[in-house]
């Protein structure tokens, strides 16, 4: 499951649960991204240090989600199909497969290596709201679940912080902290 994580919230965190609790996959990757290349990044974002230290504390009471780094190792920009078939050589034993949200399905012909992506890491596409998804327009080897709905956003999350809103309960144990402690999304 890649991201920003910019900053990780409850929201990726349940989610990443969810998957590994039901039983739909063994465990996640929360792939890290320096950059997508089909956003725009905005000003004063931690450092890539920073939003790793918070996804490692996110994830270091979550049965079954762990951190994963390697886009920051790798040349840049960076796409998934590089960053999946690295995952695939680091974990020969696994199936490795591509978690995204609905949004990300809605425009994800214009993935580089799209139809690579499908045939070779069956993307898991779970709901994100005003995101319907058509099951019936799923490719071969694209699956969808019916995880629970979270109407949080790190863009939400980003804008309270900078609004001075203490939203403690919106984050993952410890990473509210971490924010506070080394002044990050500060005005």
């Amino acid at each position: 499951m890649g991201g920003s994580f910019n900053p990780v919230h409850i929201g990726h965190m349940l989610l990443a649960s969810y998957l590994v609790e039901f039983g739909i996959v063994d465990r996640v990757l929360m792939m890290l991204s320096p950059a997508n290349p089909l956003k725009e990044q905005a000003e004063g974002n931690p450092s890539e240090s920073d939003r790793l230290k918070m996804l490692q504390i996110a994830c270091a009471s979550v049965k079954g989600v762990e951190p994963c780094d390697i886009e920051l190792t790798m040349p840049r920009p960076n796409y998934s199909i590089y960053s999946l078939r690295k995952l695939a050589t680091l974990y020969p034993d696994c199936r490795v497969r591509l978690i995204i949200g609905s949004d990300n399905w809605n425009i994800f012909d214009r993935w580089r290596s799209s139809e690579e992506i499908i045939r070779e890491f069956s993307p898991i596409v779970y709901p994100r709201p005003g995101y319907p998804i058509d099951r019936t327009t799923l490719p071969k080897g694209v699956t969808s679940v019916d995880s629970p709905v979270f109407e949080i956003s790190s863009t939400f999350v980003r804008n309270a912080l900078r609004s001075e809103k203490r939203i403690d309960l919106y984050m993952p144990p410890g990473v509210a902290d971490y924010i506070r402690r080394h002044n990050l999304y500060v005005p």
